[in-house]
């Protein structure tokens, strides 16, 4: 029989989970009808060009070896067949043994489920993971790898014509485009900024993956500007310091000394809090909260029935399931805290609004300490309306945060802030659900949900392994790294770059070079890559938002349907045989990572993905 042909633009852990359920399903979906397949990129399978092996070793993940798996298990809602298999951190212990790297090798032997692995490291498992997937693909069924570059796709006779940069094209029943993180175009006011860079010889890094960087141009001792206090601010730190030469030395029982090799610049880092993410935490919930129920997008949708505004419609539920899962563990793991059992508060808490009279004295009641009472305004503002007199003042004010975030993260005693941790986690894997059919409005969609809701959900949930804390305090301490403050702002003036916040008063700090510490923002139109400008230009591809009571609301991002991937037009039609995943679209799925036992949006996503393709390839053209 004629054989179904699906491609997938893009090699890394993304296109390689779709890659896994193609396999999986399709012996339901395709009967008897022999697979082909087609894994489109020039870099290695698997690791893609993010989790390549080829970058520095002192490069890590954030998330500890036994919460990384690329498999289902039964903890996954899909429609599909779950294919368990190991966790970065079981793999590793039955089958990491054979790795023929030197440094990885001793990195594996002393490797614990606590442990935060290299990106050195994951890039062998992600290898080993893709030769799985190629190995559950159905008896008869062919892959082929084209390491090439995808520069367009075309109709073409009832399917799809997949052109290549090298050359030839493939025809496909369906195609996925898996392409990951993209290199755009310049803002206009990073254009500003690199026009002001070149004027005037200075040193301007625009957002980007860190480890692409040319890192080369922050000389020894320079002042830099960093906008930015993220993940990709921790690797800027990592490379420019422990990367040049620099080492840490164990200062007494609560900390670490840096001791610089003296080819590190100064980094002057700000952003809108003017604080690092907290760290991920180094315990583990005395028990899991139980399913939960204060966040339900059925009943939000069925109590407003016009557009949705975040804070006034969707808010409310989600910060009481925050709460709950706060509250859960500090009543269960800390009943000395409390003045009550479980269930008596848990009744009263469900009949309380959120941030309602009821709940705070409800809360004034039962809690014992009330440092004790969450409080999200202080986890989203750690550093609120303070005001400093000085630049000593604020080193001293962020150490004295970086400390207690530290503690928070490291003892079991503050275990209720992982609690709403997971809280947190619950509200991201259902609002999917309520963001597509245009029921937000487009300025709260686009000023409170890809805005605040997204960077309050990344600063509680994405931070870096404990150990960068420390060794950030350390930065501090040595004068390595300096702190400009909330609100930071960046002009371009009297050919220097110069930086500041409202909350320190006095001369802004002045430098020749500045660092956007972040990775770009959107794909369309400004994407680099030649596939996606190819789509949009024809109308392929269409960026999401529109215009509301005057209000003009551009992502950036490629318009799919987020449950399938589907690629939408400008009509919200679909694309019958084409589908979309990543953060360069609108399908909200989280990282490319899933954590063992989770129901995570990115394994139901690939699920739906690789049904909805296979399927479509069947259909009549």
């Amino acid at each position: 029989m004629t054989p179904v042909t699906v491609v997938i633009v893009g090699a890394g852990p993304s296109g390689v989970s779709v890659l896994e359920r193609l396999g999986a399903n399709a012996a339901e979906l395709l009967g008897e009808r022999p697979l082909d397949v087609h894994l489109i990129d020039p870099c290695r399978p698997g690791p893609g060009r993010v989790w390549r092996h080829d970058q520095s070793p002192l490069l890590m993940l954030n998330t500890m070896a036994a919460h990384v798996t690329m498999f289902t298990d039964a903890g996954v809602t899909c429609a599909g067949p779950i294919r368990s298999g190991p966790s970065l951190h079981d793999w590793a212990r039955q089958r990491g043994k054979g790795v023929d790297d030197p440094g990885v090798a001793r990195e594996l032997e002393n490797l614990s489920e606590t442990s935060y692995p290299t990106r050195r490291l994951q890039s062998h498992y992600l290898t080993w993971v893709f030769e799985r997937a190629v190995a559950g693909l159905p008896p008869g069924a062919r892959f082929h790898h084209h390491r090439d570059r995808a520069v367009d796709v075309r109709d073409h006779g009832g399917r799809q014509r997949v052109v290549l940069a090298g050359g030839g094209a493939v025809e496909a029943d369906a195609v996925v485009l898996a392409v990951g993180h993209q290199e755009v175009e310049l803002s206009p006011d990073q254009k500003a900024m690199a026009a002001h860079a070149e004027r005037h010889g200075l040193c301007y890094l625009p957002p980007g993956y860190t480890a692409d960087q040319d890192l080369s141009v922050l000389r020894p001792g320079a002042r830099v500007l960093v906008r930015g206090l993220g993940l990709a601010f921790v690797d800027l730190m990592v490379l420019v310091t422990e990367g040049r030469g620099g080492r840490y030395t164990e200062d007494g029982p609560d900390g670490l000394r840096y001791l610089p090799s003296g080819e590190e610049p100064v980094l002057y880092a700000g952003s809108r809090r003017g604080v690092p993410f907290p760290p991920k935490p180094a315990y583990a919930l005395s028990s899991p909260p139980p399913p939960p129920g204060f966040f339900d997008p059925e009943r939000v949708l069925r109590e407003t029935p016009g557009r949705l505004e975040f804070f006034r419609d969707v808010w409310p539920h989600a910060a009481k399931e925050i709460g709950w899962g706060y509250y859960h563990e500090l009543f269960t793991a800390h009943p000395d805290r409390v003045r009550c059992g479980l269930d008596a508060f848990a009744e009263q808490y469900a009949a309380a609004a959120w941030d309602s009279r009821e709940l705070r004295d409800l809360l004034r009641r039962t809690v014992v300490d009330p440092a004790d009472v969450l409080d999200l305004a202080a986890l989203d503002r750690p550093l609120g309306e303070a005001a400093f007199p000085d630049r000593a003042a604020l080193r001293r004010g962020v150490g004295g945060y970086l400390r207690t975030a530290l503690e928070r993260r490291s003892d079991p005693r503050h275990s209720a802030h992982l609690g709403a941790v997971h809280g947190l986690l619950s509200v991201f894997g259902r609002l999917p659900a309520l963001l597509d059919g245009g029921r937000f409005s487009l300025r709260s969609r686009a000023a409170d949900v890809d805005g605040w809701w997204a960077g309050f959900f990344n600063h509680l949930a994405s931070g870096p392994p404990p150990g960068r804390i420390r060794e950030l305090i350390a930065l501090a301490e040595a004068g390595v790294v300096r702190f400009v403050g909330p609100d930071m702002w960046v002009r371009a003036a009297a050919g220097r770059f110069e930086a500041g916040s409202p909350a320190v008063p006095g001369d802004p700090v002045t430098a020749g070079a500045l660092v956007e510490a972040r990775l770009p923002v959107g794909a369309l139109p400004a994407s680099r890559d030649p596939l996606l400008r190819s789509l949009y230009a024809r109308g392929g591809l269409w960026e999401s938002g529109g215009t509301e009571d005057g209000f003009r609301h551009r992502t950036g991002l490629a318009a799919v349907d987020g449950r399938d991937g589907a690629v939408l037009d400008a009509a919200g039609r679909r694309h019958p045989r084409r589908f979309a995943l990543g953060p360069f679209t609108t399908a909200l799925a989280g990282g490319n990572f899933t954590r063992p036992g989770a129901d995570p949006v990115s394994s139901r996503l690939t699920d739906a993905v690789a049904r909805s393709a296979l399927a479509a390839a069947v259909s009549p053209g």
